[in-house]
């Protein structure tokens, strides 16, 4: 099921998620064989669905699954909004056209990690510029942003963008915008390049952060309820049941 490898449940609609575990179990009907979900659960990068199908192949009691499921929820969640602060920070301090240093101390605070030493993250962050100016240069790769990036990555990119809006001036993000994908930094990165408040483009994306996480959370529970429905053995019309539990 290559098309499933790049699955992101924070921003994929939640009927589409539906459709993955209904696609699951009439795999399991018509194979009668649960081994093709170590496979799936192999090639699937999205972790929270990656933990319902190895759960689903186990021989866990269902209130343990449940338990683990809230679990993996729990974690996930505060990752997903860490991450999502990161890069709220960064252009908040972005629209204050606040020196960048200050940007990375802000973004240490939040990280999960160590602090980044300065001069290195520095170095790495004007490399990437250099990269980003070469002739042929993979720009989607290189500028974008989201959640899914390890923290050091995170950061260095983050700064890369604090640093070209100091040295060039907010306008020039508008030259990034066309090559980036749209979501919530490319949504907060246009804000900047407008000129909005920092005040206002902080208070927006905590907005769509806060209503971001909600809905995500919601699809978690509808994919764990779903997985245990299917794990328990239901009929495909039972498992769509549970899942229209979960729609407006």
């Amino acid at each position: 099921m290559d098309a499933h490898k790049e699955m992101d449940i924070l921003e994929m609609p939640l009927e589409a998620l539906a459709a993955y575990w209904l696609s699951i179990k009439k795999l399991l009907d018509a194979k009668k064989d649960r081994s093709f979900l170590a496979a799936e659960a192999e090639n699937t990068t999205e972790p929270y669905i990656r933990h319902l199908l190895d759960t689903a192949q186990s021989e866990l009691a269902p209130e343990l699954a449940r338990d683990l499921a809230r679990a993996k929820r729990a974690v996930l969640l505060t990752e997903f909004r860490r991450r999502m602060e990161m890069i709220r920070r960064a252009l908040t301090g972005i629209a204050a056209s606040e020196n960048p240093r200050l940007t990375l101390l802000g973004l240490n605070a939040l990280a999960g990690t160590a602090p980044f030493h300065e001069p290195r993250t520095f170095e790495l962050a004007n490399a990437l510029m250099a990269t980003v100016s070469g002739k042929d240069a993979d720009l989607p790769t290189l500028l974008g942003v989201d959640h899914k990036l390890k923290d050091d990555r995170l950061v260095v990119k983050l700064l890369f963008y604090a640093i070209c809006t100091r040295r060039s001036g907010k306008k020039a993000l508008n030259e990034f915008l066309p090559h980036l994908r749209a979501g919530y930094f490319a949504e907060g990165l246009s804000l900047c390049a407008d000129s909005f408040e920092a005040d206002f483009v902080g208070r927006h994306l905590a907005a769509i952060r806060d209503t971001a996480l909600l809905a995500t959370r919601r699809k978690m529970d509808m994919a764990a309820q779903m997985c245990l429905a299917i794990r328990a053995g239901l009929s495909y019309d039972d498992v769509f049941r549970v899942a229209r539990a979960y729609m407006v």
